[in-house]
């Protein structure tokens, strides 16, 4: 499939450092305990940090006879060379304010020491660490691409650290483990790119030659070692190393090497006689060295082992990605030429292909001439009769990488002959721009002469085996092709069914048989206004959805009886006491909203169904304007009397009616025409318009909002819908 140019480079470059980066990640892990095994010996003094100079080489004085040098090792151990009081040759570590020697310092393990040559160079000297160097750099590469590919994903720099939508095992934790080592493995990187440019000196170092004049040197007022002034203010914490005097001439001199920089002391006045600060490329390879091996801190040492173990995980996971990217790779029996149904797909990692796959497969199965393909590829498909787009959003309300062609393959290659399509789109609630690209989609086929929808725009939540099967059953009912999703693929749960008790039927005499018919479940879980009864009249695979109005506790629907009809007939036979069995699908993105400043609710038909129950329950009296169409008059007294007494109780703010057939002939979107100044404020002040009817209704009221948001608001109906202040439940 197509991969963006970030997503590209970043897989380059993790294949081609793979195998180094799992050897230094190994080895890397091992060397980070030699830190911790350091910092646990016993050869710190407990107040190291305090002690000053001017207090601890007196008692060293004192108690050697002779110190040609002191050093303090990135462990805080305090180092002495020289001799006992025996005169015997002397190296231990000590205690810098007793003298006392608390050890003898010892050599690098040979194990460490095999494991640090491998580390550093393969055991191939210049030549590898060369290699070694190029890997680092390339690990520098491969976190600054793997950090913009997180921050398209969560759709910006502020967005981060915001949740993770889960998709599989590996690409979740790729992401998430990635955002929590992303400091961790930056330093790294830089640190160990910056010590190979170091060692091959491609970072210059100017080396440091104290200038002491000897004719200018002093030897009064003379001082004791405890009285010079630098001694009192410089901590051993401050020191690397001191080189003491070779005799007690006035020509010999301390030469201290602190951490920034390097010093001559008179030994007899404690005056400083030169002092040269480090240049900051010393500086900074000293820092290097510090982040890169964490010899400085043990804590350190334990994150820079995570990192790295993190690395290894890394190669698993992105592998793994890889692999199952590959799996998803397009295999068709028929070529876009011979099919009759084609499916689009828009995914930017891939995890979206295999609901398409399984609609591909399914059709093949059927006997049914299927072409699945990328937006991308989108093309002229000359016996084409049904077209469905199944794809993801990503970045900021985007097209995936593999279907950012798509807007304007579609206005060159219109189709020829009468094309039925379905969208299907994919994301995450959590996220903004809910589904807004596939929002997008469907506004731009419904605005293409040759394309005419087939069932409603349908989205999926977490990539939701249930949101999914209801659009399957929607496009299975309108196709007679039948789509099961219940396979271990998706793992959909056997259906839960109710057993409803009929309560209440009013048949009415309408030319269109509309009727209404209520349902009582003795169900604990809560059933909203927006929800769908799924009935099965033959007590076989064919399933009927309705919209639910929930009214006193009880379940309504408003059903038109259609010649023939399966599902209307089964509803228009049932009389008061009887009871079903039936399951209620939670479709918990069109029920009535929680926070918003008024609610506009448009209707057709039997469309009003799930607004009679939202309106009922209503008690915060939120502005609610309903505008509703029917065929004549007679169809409308079915819920005349309702309407107006929640009117009354100021639980509808306004009702607007339209009729198709008698007086002015008018339809709900010519309603909507002469109020477009509400539709306006009702969106800009965060409000919410709710659809539910026919396509037909659907499609003249969207081509109405689109101009009123573009012209009025600036931005387009997709907007509106990703942040679900345009919601749709028609069919």
């Amino acid at each position: 499939m197509t991969i963006s140019v970030w997503r590209y480079s970043h897989l380059a470059l993790a294949v081609s450092s793979f195998l180094l980066l799992l050897l230094a990640s190994v080895t890397g892990i091992i060397l980070a305990f030699e830190p911790v095994l350091q910092k646990s010996q016993p050869y710190r003094s407990d107040q190291f940090e305090q002690v000053t100079l001017a207090q601890t080489l007196p008692v060293l004085k004192k108690n050697y006879s002779e110190i040609s040098e002191l050093s303090i090792d990135a462990n805080g151990f305090v180092q002495i060379n020289g001799s006992d009081a025996d005169g015997k040759n002397l190296t231990a570590y000590v205690d810098p304010q007793t003298g006392k020697v608390l050890g003898t310092p010892s050599k690098q393990s040979e194990f460490f020491q095999w494991v640090t040559s491998l580390h550093r160079s393969l055991f191939l000297h210049e030549a590898g660490r060369f290699y070694i160097g190029l890997t680092a750099f390339l690990l520098l590469l491969i976190t600054v691409s793997g950090t913009i590919l997180i921050i398209q994903r969560q759709r910006g720099v502020k967005r981060f650290f915001t949740r993770i939508v889960r998709d599989n095992f590996a690409q979740y934790y790729h992401v998430v483990l990635g955002r929590l080592s992303l400091i961790p493995i930056l330093i790294i990187a830089l640190s160990g790119t910056y010590l190979s440019l170091a060692r091959f000196e491609l970072i210059k170092t100017e080396k440091i030659s104290p200038k002491v004049d000897l004719d200018a040197i002093q030897s009064k007022p003379l001082r004791k070692l405890a009285d010079f002034p630098l001694f009192k203010s410089t901590r051993l914490s401050e020191v690397q190393s001191i080189e003491f005097p070779f005799s007690e001439d006035v020509e010999d001199y301390y030469n201290l090497k602190l951490k920034d920089r390097e010093l001559t002391v008179n030994q007899l006045t404690g005056d400083i006689l030169s002092e040269d600060r480090y240049p900051t490329a010393v500086l900074l390879t000293n820092l290097s060295l510090n982040l890169h091996t964490g010899r400085a801190s043990a804590v350190w040492a334990v994150v820079l082992a995570l990192a790295a173990g993190n690395i290894l995980f890394f190669i698993y996971s992105g592998f793994a990605i890889t692999w199952k990217r590959r799996s998803n790779r397009v295999k068709n029996k028929y070529t876009a030429d011979q099919s009759r149904f084609v499916i689009l797909v828009g995914s930017e990692n891939g995890s979206t292909f295999r609901f398409a796959q399984l609609v591909h497969e399914q059709l093949l199965k059927q006997g049914h001439k299927s072409f699945l393909t990328e937006f991308n590829s989108y093309t002229v498909f000359p016996q084409a009769e049904y077209l469905v787009a199944i794809t993801a959003t990503y970045g900021l309300g985007d097209a995936p990488t593999n279907a950012k062609r798509f807007a304007a393959l579609v206005e060159k290659y219109p189709q020829s002959q009468p094309v039925r399509y379905s969208v299907v789109g994919f994301g995450s609630r959590s996220y903004p721009d809910f589904c807004q690209f596939a929002f997008e989609v469907n506004q731009l086929l419904s605005r293409q002469q040759w394309a005419t929808p087939l069932v409603d725009i349908h989205t999926v939540n977490d990539k939701s085996p249930e949101d999914f099967s209801l659009w399957a059953e929607a496009w299975s009912q309108q196709t007679n092709i039948p789509i099961t999703v219940k396979s271990d693929l998706l793992k959909v749960p056997a259906p839960r069914f109710e057993t409803l008790t009929v309560t209440d039927t009013v048949h009415t005499a309408e030319p269109d048989g509309t009727f209404q018919i209520r349902f009582r479940t003795q169900r604990r879980r809560s059933v909203a206004s927006g929800d769908l009864l799924a009935i099965y009249p033959a007590n076989d695979h064919r399933e009927r959805l309705y919209s639910i109005g929930v009214v006193e506790k009880d379940i309504q629907l408003s059903v038109r009886l259609h010649p023939n009809g399966i599902g209307s007939g089964f509803l228009h036979r049932l009389t008061t006491g009887e009871t079903i069995q039936a399951r209620i699908v939670d479709n918990d993105h069109f029920h009535f909203p929680e926070k918003a400043s008024a609610v506009v609710m448009i209707a057709n038909g039997t469309g009003i169904a799930p607004f009679l129950g939202m309106i009922s329950q209503n008690k915060q009296q939120v502005p609610c304007h309903l505008y509703c169409g029917f065929r004549e008059r007679a169809s409308f007294s079915l819920y005349q009397d309702f309407l107006v007494a929640n009117q009354s109780a100021q639980k509808l703010t306004n009702l607007k009616i339209a009729y198709s057939r008698e007086g002015d002939k008018q339809y709900v979107s010519d309603l909507l025409a002469v109020d477009t100044d509400l539709l306006t404020n009702v969106l800009a002040a965060n409000g919410v318009l709710m659809l539910c009817g026919s396509l037909a209704m659907q499609k003249d009221v969207l081509e109405l909002l689109e101009t009123v948001c573009e012209t009025r608001l600036g931005k387009s109906v997709s907007f509106y819908q990703s942040h679900s202040q345009i919601l749709m439940d028609c069919y």
